[in-house]
C-alpha cells in the first residue's frame, strides 16, 4: 500500500460533493468543477470548459458524474477515469470528455494537496524552469501585423502566431462584400455574396489562401529569421489548397502550420507530408484517441495540439505526451481564452514536466480573472511559470466568481460562412 493510500485510509478520505461553478470574468463562459471531501477545507478544482455547451457540461457533471463519484476514494484517479469514461457506454464526445476532464483535473489537484506537492512533481518533476509561449498576433494589413509582431517581440515573445484578419481572413459580417481585410492588404479581389444571404461571419477561402504567402514574404523580409512564426489555417480551406499552402510557405521556415485540415479529412495529412517539409500541428478539435494515434504512429504530424479538457483531462494528456515522445512529436497544447486559469495551469504542469514539449499557446489573463482565480500562472518575457503550491496551485473565490454570470450563448465566430452563404467548418 502506497503512502498516499495509507494516508487516505487513516483519514478515511472520500468524495462528499461535486459541484460546477459557472463564471465569465474574462467575458468568456467558463466551467469549473469543485470536488469536496470529508476533510474540512480539502477540495480540488478542475476545468471543464466547453464554452458553447456550458449547461450541458454542468448537467453531465452534476446529474451523472456526481452521483457516480460520491463516497469514492479520490486517490484512485486512474480507476475513476477509466470507469467514469465508460459509465455511459458511448464515449469520447466533447460534452462528456469535458465533464470528465473537470473531475480528472480536480482529482489531480486533490492528490497534489494531499501529497503537499505541485502536480508537475507527481508527473515526474520539471524538465525546464519556464514554459516557452507563443502569442497570437493579428492585423488588417501586412504592415499592421508586422507592427503588432514587433510589439510582442519587445515583450519577450520568441514565438508568434501571425494571422491577417483572423482565421481565413474573416472579420466582417457584411454579407455583400466579405473578407475586405484581404482586399485592402494584398489587392487580391474577394468574392461578393448573393442576395438575401443568412447572417454569419463570412470569409473567402481562396482569397485567404492567396494572401498568406504575401504576408510571410513581408514578415520574413522585415523581421528576419530570428523569431519563430506560426500560422493557423483553422481548417478554413479545401484539403488540396492546404497542400498547396504548406508547399508555398516552405521557404519561410514556419515553426509549424496549424490545423491545415478538419478532423474529417485527416487522411490528407499524408499527402502534405509527402510534398513538403513544413512542420504540421494538429488536434485542437480532437476528442478521440483514434484521431491522433495513427497520425503520430505514421509520423504525419510534428506537434499535437489537443485541447486537454476536450480529451478528458490530465490523465489521458500525459499518456498522449508520452506516446508522442516515442515518435518525435512535440506537445503544443491548445491554450485559447476559453479555458479557465485552472485549465491553463493544467497545460503548464504538463508542459513543464514533458521532455517532448514544443511550445505553449498563451492568452493573457485580465485582472478580473486573476481576482477570481488567485494563484493563476504568470507570464514574463515570453515564458510562463506556475507557482509551487500543492496541486495545480490555482484557487477559486466563489464570491468573486458570482460577480460575472455566464450568458450561455453561442459565439458568432463559430457561425462561419463562405461567399455564397454556405455554412463552413471549422
Amino acid at each position: 500500500m502506497s503512502s498516499t493510500e495509507v494516508a487516505n485510509v487513516k483519514l478515511g478520505l472520500e468524495i462528499t460533493n461535486v459541484r460546477v461553478i459557472l463564471t465569465a470574468p474574462g467575458g468568456i463562459d467558463l466551467v469549473v468543477v469543485k470536488i469536496e471531501t470529508n476533510r474540512e477545507g480539502l477540495y480540488g478544482l478542475g476545468c471543464a470548459t466547453f464554452t458553447q455547451r456550458i449547461f450541458a457540461v454542468k448537467s453531465a457533471v452534476e446529474d451523472y458524474l456526481a452521483p457516480f463519484l460520491i463516497s469514492k476514494d479520490p486517490s484512485r484517479i486512474e480507476d475513476i477515469w477509466q470507469s467514469a469514461s465508460v459509465s455511459g457506454y458511448w464515449r469520447n464526445g466533447p460534452i462528456m470528455n469535458n465533464a470528465l476532464s473537470g473531475v480528472d483535473m480536480a482529482l489531480w489537484d486533490l492528490k497534489g494537496k494531499i501529497a503537499d506537492l505541485p502536480v508537475y512533481e507527481l508527473l515526474g518533476g520539471k524538465c525546464r524552469e519556464g514554459v516557452a509561449l507563443y502569442r497570437h498576433v493579428d492585423g488588417s494589413t501586412e504592415v499592421e501585423v508586422e507592427e503588432n509582431a514587433r510589439k510582442a517581440m519587445e515583450e519577450g515573445y520568441q514565438y508568434l502566431r501571425v494571422q491577417m484578419g483572423m482565421y481565413g481572413g474573416s472579420g466582417t459580417e457584411d454579407t455583400r462584400l466579405i473578407a475586405s481585410v484581404i482586399s485592402r492588404a494584398t489587392n487580391i479581389v474577394t468574392k461578393r455574396s448573393p442576395e438575401n444571404t443568412l447572417p454569419g461571419v463570412y470569409y473567402d477561402p481562396e482569397a485567404y489562401a492567396k494572401s498568406i504567402e504575401h504576408l510571410f514574404r513581408h514578415l520574413r523580409s522585415t523581421l528576419g529569421y530570428n523569431v519563430e512564426l506560426i500560422h493557423d489555417i483553422h481548417e478554413r480551406v479545401a484539403p488540396i489548397e492546404a497542400v498547396r499552402m504548406a508547399k508555398k510557405l516552405e521557404p519561410y521556415h514556419l515553426f509549424y502550420l496549424e490545423d491545415p485540415v478538419s478532423p474529417e479529412n485527416l487522411d490528407w495529412l499524408g499527402m502534405i507530408r509527402q510534398q513538403t517539409s513544413t512542420p504540421i500541428a494538429m488536434g485542437e478539435l480532437f476528442t478521440n484517441v483514434n484521431e491522433w494515434k495513427p497520425l503520430i504512429a505514421n509520423r504525419q504530424i510534428d506537434f499535437i495540439r489537443a485541447h486537454v479538457s476536450a480529451i478528458g483531462g490530465i490523465t489521458p494528456a500525459k499518456k498522449l505526451a508520452t506516446f508522442g515522445e516515442f515518435y518525435g512529436v512535440r506537445t503544443a497544447w491548445h491554450g485559447p481564452g476559453d479555458i479557465s486559469p485552472v485549465g491553463v495551469a493544467a497545460n503548464l504542469h504538463l508542459s513543464i514536466s514533458s521532455p517532448n514539449f514544443g511550445v505553449q499557446e498563451w492568452t493573457p489573463l485580465n485582472e478580473q480573472l486573476e481576482a477570481v482565480f488567485p494563484g493563476s500562472p504568470k507570464a514574463r518575457d515570453g515564458y510562463a511559470y506556475v507557482n509551487d503550491r500543492p496541486g495545480l496551485g490555482v484557487d477559486l473565490i466563489e464570491e468573486e466568481a458570482a460577480k460575472y454570470p455566464c450568458q450561455g450563448t453561442i459565439p458568432t465566430w463559430t457561425l462561419a460562412r463562405m461567399p455564397d452563404g454556405t455554412s463552413a467548418k471549422p
